[in-house]
């Protein structure tokens, strides 16, 4: 059998043959070298994350469970401190394996990451450019929330609709108008909000009476109901404060409007208002006190003169 030696092989089969040496030496030392401190790096990069990680959710999950809790800090909305809670977490884990996934490039890899941070830097430029508006809902709608500015179940006007709060997230809110229609309303297009339930609601009822009553009469008797329904049980706890009466609001014609006015808490106006008819009807018909009636117009016909 003839004997074949590298000087009597090809040049081609001869220069595979010194590659493929070079690659068994290059991956012995980076088996015997490189790969242990790779390991090593993976390995503490990884505790670090993972400790940081559990750091995050440990804090997210204080403010959690605070949510949770009947009693609130005066300002603090559970709605507020979950959502809070929910973007600290993302954005925090999301940094540490960015941070992670670099620092293991460089060192376990020896990869120059400067001209991928940039890369990332364009990219991220570019699709800020390409979703500025929806950039624009998420950042809105952080600070809506961050400042308290509405919650579920307020009643308010934006974007030139109005109705309850019935969810809100970092990118839209969602209302429901008196007539049972939803609207969602990005969070970019929210510039102004009118909260009309927040604190306590202010109740204004009008009590129209004959001309011919006595005002002092008629403002004692309102006064007394006033007094009467912050004394009840079951609507003090409706109210913020005893209604008032300023006194007179409007005289036309026949008819004397009196003015009640009442702080209740939110969306509590319309069980408190009901009741207040209920009782001045009642103290009306007790002390024969004439209501109010429309102005009345007459239309007939002139008779010629004989």
């Amino acid at each position: 059998m003839q004997n074949i030696s590298l000087e009597n092989m090809p040049a081609d089969f001869s220069m595979w043959s010194h590659v493929l040496q070079d690659w068994k030496q290059d991956c012995a030392q980076w088996l015997g070298h490189e790969l242990p401190k790779l390991a090593v790096n993976f390995i503490v990069i990884a505790v670090v994350a993972f400790i940081l990680i559990r750091l995050l959710r440990l804090i997210t999950g204080r403010l959690t469970n605070l949510s949770k809790r009947d009693s609130l800090p005066s300002g603090v909305r559970a709605q507020q401190l979950r959502t809070l809670a929910g973007v600290i977490y993302s954005v925090g884990v999301t940094l540490v394996i960015f941070i992670g996934s670099m620092d293991l490039l460089y060192k376990g890899f020896g990869i120059n990451v400067e001209p991928l941070l940039a890369s990332a830097g364009i990219v991220g430029l570019a699709i800020g450019f390409g979703a500025q508006t929806l950039v624009k809902d998420v950042l809105n709608g952080f600070f809506i929330l961050f400042e308290n500015h509405y919650d579920v179940g307020d009643v308010i006007k934006v974007a030139g609709v109005s109705g309850t709060v019935e969810s809100m997230t970092l990118r839209r809110t969602t209302l429901r108008d008196s007539d049972g229609t939803v609207h969602v309303v990005p969070n970019s297009e929210i510039h102004v909000v009118s909260n009309l339930t927040r604190d306590w609601s202010q109740l204004s009822l009008t009590v129209s009476v004959d001309y011919d009553e006595s005002s002092d009469r008629i403002i004692e008797l309102l006064k007394t109901i006033a007094t009467e329904i912050y004394e009840d049980a079951e609507y003090k706890k409706l109210l913020v404060s005893q209604p008032e009466v300023p006194g007179i609001e409007r005289v036309a014609g026949r008819e004397v409007d009196y003015l009640m006015l009442a702080k209740v808490k939110p969306g509590q106006q319309y069980p408190v208002s009901r009741e207040l008819r209920r009782r001045i009807k009642a103290y009306f018909e007790k002390n024969n006190i004439r209501a109010g009636s429309p102005t009345m117009v007459y239309v007939g016909e002139a008779h010629k003169a004989s």
